[in-house]
Protein backbone atom coordinates (compact mmCIF):
# COMPACT_ATOMS: atom_id res chain seq x y z
CA UNK A 1 0.00 0.00 0.00
CA UNK A 2 3.18 2.25 0.36
CA UNK A 3 4.56 1.55 -2.86
CA UNK A 4 3.91 4.40 -5.16
CA UNK A 5 3.91 2.60 -8.48
CA UNK A 6 3.50 4.97 -10.97
CA UNK A 7 6.33 7.10 -9.64
CA UNK A 8 8.24 3.88 -9.66
CA UNK A 9 7.07 3.07 -13.68
CA UNK A 10 7.84 6.97 -14.09
CA UNK A 11 11.61 6.72 -12.77
CA UNK A 12 12.28 3.40 -13.98
CA UNK A 13 11.60 4.89 -17.61
CA UNK A 14 13.28 8.07 -17.45
CA UNK A 15 16.39 6.12 -15.86
CA UNK A 16 16.44 3.42 -19.14
CA UNK A 17 16.87 0.61 -15.79
CA UNK A 18 14.34 -2.82 -15.48
CA UNK A 19 12.67 -2.99 -11.61
CA UNK A 20 13.08 -6.39 -9.74
CA UNK A 21 10.62 -7.18 -6.72
CA UNK A 22 11.64 -9.25 -4.01
CA UNK A 23 8.65 -9.33 -1.14
CA UNK A 24 9.11 -9.09 2.56
CA UNK A 25 7.74 -11.95 4.45
CA UNK A 26 7.21 -11.59 8.58
CA UNK A 27 4.75 -13.87 10.36
CA UNK A 28 1.52 -12.17 9.37
CA UNK A 29 2.44 -13.38 6.18
CA UNK A 30 3.91 -16.76 6.68
CA UNK A 31 2.31 -19.22 4.19
CA UNK A 32 3.71 -22.41 6.56
CA UNK A 33 1.77 -21.03 9.48
CA UNK A 34 -1.65 -23.51 11.29
CA UNK A 35 -3.28 -20.11 10.95
CA UNK A 36 -5.41 -20.35 7.85
CA UNK A 37 -5.99 -16.48 8.26
CA UNK A 38 -2.25 -16.02 7.86
CA UNK A 39 -1.78 -17.79 5.52
CA UNK A 40 -4.35 -16.01 3.72
CA UNK A 41 -2.96 -13.08 4.50
CA UNK A 42 0.47 -13.97 3.01
CA UNK A 43 -1.24 -15.38 -0.11
CA UNK A 44 -2.92 -11.57 -0.34
CA UNK A 45 0.14 -10.24 0.43
CA UNK A 46 2.10 -11.86 -2.67
CA UNK A 47 -1.21 -11.55 -5.26
CA UNK A 48 -0.59 -7.82 -4.49
CA UNK A 49 3.56 -8.38 -5.00
CA UNK A 50 2.09 -9.69 -8.55
CA UNK A 51 0.21 -6.96 -9.42
CA UNK A 52 3.20 -4.73 -8.91
CA UNK A 53 5.60 -6.74 -10.94
CA UNK A 54 3.00 -6.64 -13.66
CA UNK A 55 2.36 -2.96 -13.60
CA UNK A 56 6.19 -2.04 -13.83
CA UNK A 57 7.42 -5.09 -16.32
CA UNK A 58 9.50 -7.37 -13.57
CA UNK A 59 9.12 -10.75 -14.61
CA UNK A 60 9.26 -12.34 -11.11
CA UNK A 61 8.57 -11.97 -7.37
CA UNK A 62 11.62 -12.70 -5.54
CA UNK A 63 12.04 -14.03 -1.86
CA UNK A 64 11.83 -16.26 1.02
CA UNK A 65 7.69 -16.66 0.71
CA UNK A 66 7.65 -20.12 1.70
CA UNK A 67 7.83 -19.21 4.96
CA UNK A 68 8.33 -15.72 7.58
CA UNK A 69 11.70 -14.94 8.30
CA UNK A 70 13.00 -15.27 11.47
CA UNK A 71 11.57 -18.78 11.72
CA UNK A 72 14.87 -20.26 12.82
CA UNK A 73 14.09 -23.53 15.32
CA UNK A 74 14.60 -27.09 15.88
CA UNK A 75 11.71 -28.83 14.89
CA UNK A 76 10.71 -32.40 15.28
CA UNK A 77 10.81 -34.19 11.64
CA UNK A 78 6.95 -34.47 11.71
CA UNK A 79 5.97 -30.68 11.64
CA UNK A 80 8.98 -29.99 9.49
CA UNK A 81 6.93 -32.11 7.26
CA UNK A 82 3.82 -30.16 7.89
CA UNK A 83 5.43 -27.12 7.08
CA UNK A 84 7.01 -27.98 4.40
CA UNK A 85 3.73 -29.60 2.58
CA UNK A 86 1.72 -25.99 3.65
CA UNK A 87 4.87 -24.18 1.55
CA UNK A 88 4.27 -26.69 -1.33
CA UNK A 89 0.29 -26.53 -1.48
CA UNK A 90 0.17 -22.72 -0.78
CA UNK A 91 3.31 -22.23 -3.13
CA UNK A 92 0.96 -24.38 -5.63
CA UNK A 93 -1.41 -21.15 -5.63
CA UNK A 94 0.93 -18.65 -6.06
CA UNK A 95 2.49 -20.05 -8.64
CA UNK A 96 -1.19 -20.05 -10.33
CA UNK A 97 -0.98 -16.38 -9.68
CA UNK A 98 2.17 -15.94 -11.00
CA UNK A 99 1.45 -17.72 -14.45
CA UNK A 100 -2.33 -15.55 -14.34
CA UNK A 101 0.31 -12.85 -15.15
CA UNK A 102 2.71 -14.54 -16.90
CA UNK A 103 5.19 -14.29 -14.60
CA UNK A 104 7.60 -16.44 -12.35
CA UNK A 105 8.43 -16.95 -8.71
CA UNK A 106 11.90 -17.04 -7.81
CA UNK A 107 12.33 -19.04 -3.76
CA UNK A 108 15.41 -17.36 -2.07
CA UNK A 109 17.31 -19.79 0.54
CA UNK A 110 18.13 -17.67 3.59
CA UNK A 111 20.66 -18.88 6.33
CA UNK A 112 19.98 -20.71 9.36
CA UNK A 113 19.63 -17.84 11.26
CA UNK A 114 16.90 -16.94 9.17
CA UNK A 115 14.97 -19.13 8.51
CA UNK A 116 14.80 -23.57 9.24
CA UNK A 117 12.64 -24.78 5.97
CA UNK A 118 14.81 -23.39 3.01
CA UNK A 119 19.18 -23.09 3.69
CA UNK A 120 20.83 -24.12 0.49
CA UNK A 121 20.33 -24.38 -3.14
CA UNK A 122 19.75 -27.97 -3.03
CA UNK A 123 16.59 -27.19 -0.58
CA UNK A 124 15.04 -24.91 -3.08
CA UNK A 125 16.19 -27.16 -6.48
CA UNK A 126 13.87 -29.52 -3.86
CA UNK A 127 11.29 -26.69 -3.02
CA UNK A 128 10.82 -26.41 -6.92
CA UNK A 129 10.78 -29.89 -7.97
CA UNK A 130 7.78 -30.59 -5.11
CA UNK A 131 5.89 -27.50 -6.11
CA UNK A 132 6.14 -29.35 -9.43
CA UNK A 133 5.12 -25.55 -11.89
CA UNK A 134 6.71 -24.07 -14.51
CA UNK A 135 6.17 -20.77 -12.34
CA UNK A 136 8.60 -22.15 -9.57
CA UNK A 137 12.10 -20.69 -9.82
CA UNK A 138 15.00 -20.05 -7.72
CA UNK A 139 17.31 -16.39 -6.84
CA UNK A 140 20.10 -17.05 -4.96
CA UNK A 141 21.81 -14.41 -2.56
CA UNK A 142 25.69 -14.42 -2.02
CA UNK A 143 25.20 -13.45 1.37
CA UNK A 144 23.54 -16.25 2.99
CA UNK A 145 25.36 -18.38 0.05
CA UNK A 146 28.88 -17.65 2.13
CA UNK A 147 26.52 -19.16 5.44
CA UNK A 148 25.19 -22.37 4.00
CA UNK A 149 27.48 -23.39 0.85
CA UNK A 150 30.05 -25.59 0.97
CA UNK A 151 30.81 -24.69 -2.64
CA UNK A 152 29.33 -21.53 -4.50
CA UNK A 153 29.59 -22.50 -7.72
CA UNK A 154 28.37 -25.83 -7.25
CA UNK A 155 25.11 -24.48 -5.89
CA UNK A 156 24.93 -22.38 -8.74
CA UNK A 157 25.47 -25.48 -10.97
CA UNK A 158 22.97 -26.99 -8.90
CA UNK A 159 19.98 -24.25 -8.98
CA UNK A 160 20.56 -24.83 -12.65
CA UNK A 161 18.34 -23.61 -15.52
CA UNK A 162 15.84 -22.71 -12.69
CA UNK A 163 18.28 -19.74 -11.37
CA UNK A 164 16.11 -16.89 -13.00
CA UNK A 165 18.08 -13.99 -10.29
CA UNK A 166 21.55 -13.55 -8.47
CA UNK A 167 22.42 -11.30 -5.61
CA UNK A 168 25.57 -10.41 -5.29
CA UNK A 169 26.33 -8.73 -1.34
Amino acid sequence: ALVDVRKIKTALQETGLKASVCGAFGPSRDLTNSSLKVQENGLNYIESCLDICSELGASFLGGPMYAAVGKARMLPQDERKKEWALAVKNLQKVCAMAEARDLKIALEPLNRFESDLVNTAEDAVRLVEDINHPAAQIMLDSFHMSIEEKNIEKAILCAGDKLVHLQVA
